[in-house]
């Protein structure tokens, strides 16, 4: 594959990406690689209209089955969407093109913190799809009084919603949640601080219902349980079946992912890829994207093409104020993995 060299990329897409005129159309094919239920077909049939380019369409379940599939050479991709952590690895195993994202037309709309994440602070190799975080809601109908914007209601044991609460069924989400809360680095390599951790998580195991990531909107919907550990997307979800439902924001920090466009080193239609991407950077098509996956896009000005119901839902269109309470993720040490592994291990038995 021959490098377009930077000087001349922001021609070529401007040639290629603006969509000008008839001149503009391109032709080919563009093999996407997404998660299950992440990709809107109305969508990628308007993008086979303006450009003419034919999308086929594979789906995966996990990053590290996406990364299996293209480390085995299978697929022959051009367009794959890792998450945050994964596309650090990816780019450290140099299994990415450079597509200068930052440089594409409509990128000046993308948001902060997504214009310069940590995994990729130049946006050389990636473009952000989805982002979404990890609170908790809870049935503000089932609750007499007000419920703390903290952590601390999910893991004070006698708290509002003791043996009503369900959490993931996660270890990393759980473990870095009770990081947040009592202050500890997510990627402790302490012993100390690890039984901290511990101690907190087995005094609040007799208050939960149950462990499980799957079926939350079911779950609160059905009234099954008064609180539910939850992304922010399932939060929406949940709102929309019960209208009496809070996603909170807990002030002591809250994870933040973020799914991202990349294009594959041997993809075989590099220059459709970026076209695709450079599309979707477009307010009108994030927007789109986020009514279909219920998810927030980074793209500035998408409110006006997004559902009313979904923009006008603070678990979906986060209040800037919450800003400051988003941690990206990040990649631990392999010590402080197995650390994390030995307390949920422990937990669960």
């Amino acid at each position: 594959m021959m490098w377009i060299r930077r000087d001349l990329l922001a021609a070529a897409l401007s040639a290629a990406v603006l969509f000008t005129g008839p001149a503009a159309r391109a032709a080919g094919d563009l093999f996407l690689f997404n998660w299950t239920n992440y990709t809107d077909p109305a969508l990628l049939k308007k993008f086979e209209a303006e450009t003419g380019i034919k999308v086929t369409l594979d789906v995966y379940d996990s990053n590290e089955t996406m990364l299996a599939k293209l480390q085995a050479g299978g697929g022959g991709y051009d367009v794959v969407v890792p998450s945050d952590y994964m596309v650090d690895i990816m780019v450290k195993a140099g299994l990415l093109q450079e597509i200068d994202a930052a440089q594409m037309p409509g990128f000046a709309a993308v948001m902060p913190p997504h214009d310069k994440p940590w995994y990729d602070p130049e946006r050389k190799y990636s473009a952000p799809y989805m982002w979404g975080t990890t609170g908790f809601t809870y049935d503000s109908a089932k609750v007499q009084g007000p419920v703390d914007d903290s952590w601390w209601s999910i893991f004070n044991p006698d708290g509002p919603f003791k043996g009503h609460l369900a959490m993931m069924n996660d270890s990393v989400e759980v473990f870095n949640a009770a990081a947040y809360y009592l202050g500890i680095d997510r990627c402790t390599e302490s012993n100390e601080d690890a039984g901290k951790i511990f101690k907190l998580l087995a005094a609040q195991k007799p208050a939960v219902a149950l462990y499980n990531s799957d079926g939350s909107v079911e779950r609160m919907a059905a009234g099954e349980v008064v609180a539910h550990m939850q992304w922010n997307g399932a939060a929406h979800r949940t709102k929309v079946k019960r209208p009496s439902a809070v996603f909170v924001y807990p002030k002591e920090g809250m994870s933040l992912w973020a799914d991202n466009l990349v294009v594959p080193k041997d993809a075989k239609n590099p220059d459709n890829a970026k076209i695709f991407i450079a599309w979707m950077l477009k307010p009108e098509n994030a927007g789109a994207a986020s009514n279909f996956t219920t998810y927030m896009n980074a793209i500035k000005g998408s409110e006006a093409f997004m559902d009313k119901a979904l923009s006008a839902d603070p678990a979906i269109n986060m209040p800037p104020e919450y800003l400051e309470r988003l941690r990206p993720a990040k990649n631990c040490s392999p010590a402080a993995v197995e650390l994390r592994d030995r307390v949920w291990t422990r937990l669960k038995s």
